[in-house]
């Protein structure tokens, strides 16, 4: 028998088919990642072939291989130490990280309008700017802050309340309202003013972070950023709720790559990797003493010279210091023990580096300018972040200056970079014998290894 399938099969939920299909009888022949063309559109497609054909060997992308896992890769037949579908979810990282709101309507508007209502009186006495916010998607992150904010009545404002923020509710009457009449969900047709899912959960995980990790859901490379804690990512966003940047180190660095490369699924003809909060981060064993169970406190502590010396405890970075700049402090979980403090902290300063080195680059000094966001009536300063802005004349160079144009080129300082991270991260796993030559195969198996071994231990547990 055989099928033929988007890509996608080969991950996530979508995976079921093909799981099933592995217990009850075996993959003979696949072929991975193919394009196909159909009446003009074009896709990238999985094609299997599935049976008890015993004395057939298997073949995989017109390769000879042992065998075919779901996940439509290659696997040891007496062993499955790197087939990653036996992975699971680890409870200690949950609730950590987020698909961002999904509105459902037209809420976002030129950042040049919201700042103009944020001069505007209410009758309540109450300021626009707690309902007005700085709105991401994927694609301000790989490419450029396009400046779009949104309206934002949070997760359950009722109408009444809602309604006396004036020009934003009438923004939302007048252009949201009409695209939701007749919807099926009550919500979404009743409750036009709100966003379809406002992610409440994810609210209150970030509400205490003056700054968060994102990640686009689908992009070329697998890129994490800082976000400040006034902006709303958008569903393409995957938000993950931690300040510090050893996290940021550890999900930056290739081991966590190269799992969630195995772990997710594929989309479009660009065949581009979809990052998912379920598959990709709750599956992937954070070194000892550094999981999302670890540092779930999210307090941070400034780290010096020194191996991991305190300076300060803290809740998150200064609001009002943008990640990544000599005004920010270089920050780990707090409490950690003496065992683990070093190598957070080298983590840490590699992660830091990388961002710095990034900034340096998307954001020339010569090339830009930073302004103060405007502060709204009623306030003394401004809660959101400054904005970076061209200077006369550098506007199209600037706008090369994208994530996916600097990883496209991968300059010699940005691979190094990285291969400072990786093996910061490598020496907090005990991998000894670390060096950029390991084979991401036995990167995988040690992975995966240490997920069972985790997922067997919290089993016994429970």
């Amino acid at each position: 028998a055989g099928l033929v399938a988007t890509n996608s099969i080969r991950g996530g939920a979508n995976r079921a088919v093909l799981d099933a299909i592995v217990k009850s009888t075996r993959i003979f022949e696949a072929w991975s990642d193919e394009p196909w063309i159909n009446d003009g559109a074009a896709v990238r497609v999985s094609l299997v072939a599935f049976g008890n054909e015993s004395g057939t060997a298997a073949q995989l992308n017109g390769s000879a291989v042992q065998r075919i896992s779901a996940d439509l890769a290659p696997a040891d037949p007496a062993s499955r130490s790197t087939d990653l579908t036996a992975a699971t979810r680890l409870a200690y990282n949950a609730e950590d990280s987020f698909s961002g709101i999904q509105k459902t309507g037209p809420f976002e508007l030129p950042g040049d309008e919201a700042r103009s209502w944020l001069a505007l009186p209410n009758p309540h006495g109450r300021s626009n700017a707690e309902v007005l916010r700085p709105w991401l998607n994927g694609l301000d992150v790989t490419r450029r802050n396009r400046d779009v904010w949104i309206v934002d009545f949070g997760a359950d404002r009722q109408a009444t309340d809602a309604a006396l923020y004036e020009r934003p509710f009438a923004f939302v009457t007048e252009r949201v309202k009409p695209t939701r009449v007749g919807k099926r969900e009550a919500r979404t047709n009743e409750c036009y003013w709100l966003f379809q899912w406002s992610r409440p959960v994810m609210r209150k995980a970030i509400s205490a972070l003056p700054r968060f990790l994102a990640t686009p859901e689908v992009a070329k490379h697998r890129v994490f950023v800082w976000l400040h804690r006034a902006v709303i990512a958008d569903k393409n966003l995957v938000v993950i709720a931690r300040a510090d940047d050893a996290t940021f180190g550890i999900l930056h660095s290739r081991l966590h790559e190269l799992w969630s490369l195995r772990m997710c699924t594929w989309m479009g003809k660009g065949n581009d990797p979809r990052y998912t909060p379920t598959t990709c981060f709750e599956t992937f064993p954070f070194p000892a003493g550094l999981t999302p169970a670890d540092t779930a406190h999210q307090r941070t502590e400034a780290i010096d010279g020194g191996a991991g010396s305190r300076l300060q405890a803290q809740a998150a970075p200064p609001a009002q210091a943008p990640a990544g700049t000599p005004a920010s402090p270089c920050l780990v979980p707090a409490d950690l023990p003496d065992d683990i403090r070093p190598q957070a902290a080298a983590i840490a300063r590699a992660g830091r580096r990388l961002t710095d080195l990034r900034d340096a680059w998307l954001n020339p000094p010569e090339w830009t300018e930073r302004v103060p966001e405007v502060v709204p009536l009623g306030m003394d300063h401004s809660p959101y972040p400054d904005r970076i802005v061209a200077k006369p004349g550098f506007e199209k160079e600037l706008a090369k200056r994208t994530l996916t144009n600097l990883y496209n080129q991968r300059p010699a300082w940005l691979a190094q970079a990285h291969e400072a991270l990786d093996a910061a991260v490598a020496a907090a796993y005990g991998w000894a014998d670390w060096t950029p030559a390991l084979p991401d195969d036995e990167i995988l198996r040690r992975l995966l290894a240490l997920n069972l071994q985790r997922s067997a231990a919290a089993s016994t547990r429970g």
